[in-house]
């Protein structure tokens, strides 16, 4: 998808007007008559999404005029993608306020298809999609963001037949082949002697082709750089590559989306991916624990007290809460390193999208200044986010009779995803040696078809968190 943004054109270009409602008119005025007629033809009004394509005399399209609605949201240019016939075009009007960079990468977002598995994608003209010129823009940044978006939802729309731990390994081991980082892989029962023992008890019921795993890329910052002087940004992702729900299996309709539980390491690894092609100054460890949460005679079970890597024993009291389990792991790892920063992101909870629905993950952290940060950075690339408290009222939830902690809190459903962050709260790094932390439960999913976002996976946050940390470390 990232190859529809063009520094130059080589042919014809058709120039594109995007334009606010109150501007329509004005712009309508200037056009020659037969477009303007052929525009009130149309109904053409500049409502949200509308897009005009005016021929010339000959039939040709001599521009293109695209609705913006009242508002001025860059994003918008998702939907034109999604809208245009193949050619070339280049944004010849767009009000000052939006961002070129902005423009061009939401076009290349809403140019994304997945079609593995189809002999065709649909379009005309032999498969070929619309291609924009950005002009006054670093294309480059703009096609790796847009590749590591991309990434991260071909990962997440793969079956999890063809996106197992080995395969979700494997794209690991070729992120950090690429950007010089070194990797570290822990598999099946060398997770126990590794001290990962969450991470073994919720993959172990998985056929041991599809064996538990934790993965680790360290990179040492941009080459010829003391990045030793650098500070430290650790990224965990979850990686549950299908959930059942084990022994508490889910119902089939709860279970038909589960391929998308790794979405929280596709985004991990996506995010990672941007900071080192942008060789921000940073170092950064990249962890994902990788689990299939399958059902077996060796399968955790409800009741069962499980060891963690921190030495804080667990009380499964259902084991379909498994991604905390192993993000434990992960996280206390994570705070071995005394990170600057730390972030992680799981498709953790349906309690998130009841209280935010499937568009506004919520985010979770105690440090306010960072908050703002993240706030401020998600609202500048149209990436939206919405803070959420750790409310400590709800900590005598995680309380468990026979363990230290619990990862069912019983009688806070209606606080799901905030007794979960509380939950990771505990194996997150803390302390005078390490920086804050902050926690995403993402859903990584459109759950229904629009232009420019097609039914299937999303990225989400992770512009919004690149913003953040090349503004922080700047």
């Amino acid at each position: 998808m990232s190859d529809v943004i063009l520094d130059a054109a080589d042919g014809p270009v058709v120039p594109v007007h995007a334009l606010l409602e109150s501007d329509v008119v004005v712009a309508l005025d200037a056009a020659p008559a037969f477009v303007k007629a052929f525009a009130a033809l149309s109904e053409f009004k500049g409502k949200a999404g509308q897009v005009l394509i005016a021929p010339d005399q000959q039939g040709a399209i001599s521009a293109v005029y695209f609705g913006l609605g009242a508002g001025g949201d860059p994003m918008a240019f998702r939907t034109l993608a999604a809208k245009l016939p193949a050619g070339t075009y280049r944004i010849a009007t767009a009000p000052p306020a939006m961002a070129a960079d902005q423009i061009a990468l939401a076009f290349a977002l809403g140019s994304y298809g997945f079609d593995r598995y189809k002999a065709s994608n649909g379009r005309t003209g032999g498969g070929e999609k619309p291609k924009l010129v950005a002009e006054g823009v670093d294309a480059a940044e703009v096609r790796q963001v847009a590749h590591a978006c991309a990434l991260a939802r071909d990962m997440i729309n793969t079956p999890a037949n063809d996106m197992g731990p080995l395969q979700l390994e494997t794209i690991a081991r070729e992120i950090a082949e690429q950007h010089g980082a070194s990797i570290a892989v822990v598999t099946g029962d060398d997770l126990l002697s590794a001290n990962y023992p969450a991470v073994h008890a919720v993959g172990r019921a998985a056929d041991p082709a599809r064996g538990p795993r934790m993965i680790e890329i360290a990179w040492d910052g941009p080459k010829g750089d003391h990045g030793a002087d650098k500070p430290l940004v650790c990224i965990v992702g979850k990686g549950v590559v299908f959930d059942t729900g084990g022994l508490d299996i889910k119902p089939s309709a709860g279970m038909r989306q589960m391929k998308k539980d790794m979405g929280g390491a596709a985004h991990a690894l996506a995010l990672g991916r941007m900071i080192m092609a942008a060789n921000l100054p940073v170092r950064m460890v990249l962890l994902t624990p990788v689990v299939e949460n399958a059902i077996s005679g060796d399968a955790m079970r409800p009741g069962d007290v499980l060891a963690s890597r921190k030495g804080i024993s667990i009380e499964v009291g259902n084991t379909d809460a498994e991604g905390r389990l192993i993000l434990a792991d992960a996280l206390t790892r994570a705070c071995e390193l005394k990170p600057a920063l730390t972030i992680d992101l799981a498709t953790l909870t349906g309690a998130a999208r009841v209280a935010l629905g499937p568009q506004l993950p919520p985010f979770y952290t105690d440090d306010d200044a960072l908050a703002g940060q993240i706030e401020a950075a998600a609202l500048a690339v149209s990436d939206p986010l919405w803070r959420m408290p750790l409310w400590k009222g709800y900590l005598d939830a995680l309380d468990s009779d026979v363990a230290e902690i619990k990862n069912d809190p019983d009688g806070w459903a209606q606080a799901g995803s905030m007794t979960a962050a509380l939950f990771l709260q505990r194996f997150a790094p803390s302390g005078p040696d390490c920086g804050p932390w902050v926690h995403l439960d993402i859903f990584a999913w459109n759950p229904r078809n629009r232009p420019g976002h097609p039914a299937g996976a999303e990225a989400q946050a992770i512009r919004g968190l690149y913003r953040m940390i090349r503004d922080r470390f700047a």
